[in-house]
């Protein structure tokens, strides 16, 4: 599996390494060294299958440029892969919070990179899904629209959020711990905490309104969808 990934990132030396190992990996890159280039060329034609974004940009920061994407239809579902320098658990939090798929600090391993690149990848073009539209209480999902509705408004999930959501709404009633997700929706054995789980079904529930309370938290254990909706919601 290849791909095309677009590399923000104001280090030139660290660009080329990217792309020389990337290439090597059988993607296609474009780079960019500042928040405005980047911007420019997600304007454009043909959109990159990942967008790789540095935090620490001399223009516009790496959580803005994500932020105005999840804002767009045009790139509100792209993944999104966050490198940064700063590795603290508050700066991990904000990155998800804007809608990153995941968070790579800085020093990294090229190949762990490349490995979490395709898994995103994957996920977001190539996981397959059924095409029945899933219907539950007030939320309305369609997999192969990639859309997804609560009461007759339309929300915009990222791909991580909607698979997320698609996930619990197969496996309603039963109780999801915090690793079977990073296994399951995430899909890598990588260094990822458990917090990227809380921080994600925080964000879905925020998004999904009052149809958010279908999803019960199970303290000390993980979470899981109610086994039948509230029709009140």
């Amino acid at each position: 599996m290849s791909g095309s990934i677009l590399i923000v990132d104001d280090e030139e030396d660290l660009v080329t390494t990217l792309e020389y190992n990337l290439q090597s990996e059988g993607f296609t890159t474009r780079t960019a060294l500042t928040g405005d280039g980047a911007l420019a060329m997600l304007a454009e034609d043909p959109l990159p299958d990942l967008v790789l974004l540095d935090m620490m940009l001399p223009d516009i920061s790496g959580t803005e440029i994500c932020r105005r994407m999840r804002t767009k239809p045009r790139t509100a579902k792209m993944p999104v892969l966050i490198l940064s320098a700063r590795g603290e658990e508050i700066d991990r939090v904000v990155g998800f919070e804007v809608g990153a798929d995941d968070y790579v600090v800085k020093p990294f391993s090229v190949r762990e990179l490349s490995l979490r690149i395709r898994a995103i990848i994957k996920r977001s073009q190539n996981a397959p899904t059924p095409n029945e539209e899933i219907t539950f209480g007030a939320i309305r999902l369609d997999p192969e629209g990639h859309r997804t509705f609560v009461g007759s408004a339309e929300i915009v999930l990222t791909a991580m959020e909607f698979r997320l959501l698609q996930t619990f709404l197969g496996r309603r009633g039963r109780v999801q711990t915090r690793d079977i997700l990073l296994n399951d929706v995430w899909g890598i054995d990588a260094d990822i905490t458990t917090r990227t789980v809380d921080t994600h079904v925080k964000r879905l529930r925020q998004k999904l309104g009052r149809a958010g309370q279908y999803i019960e938290t199970i303290r000390g254990v993980g979470y899981k969808l109610r086994a039948q909706p509230d029709e009140r919601i």
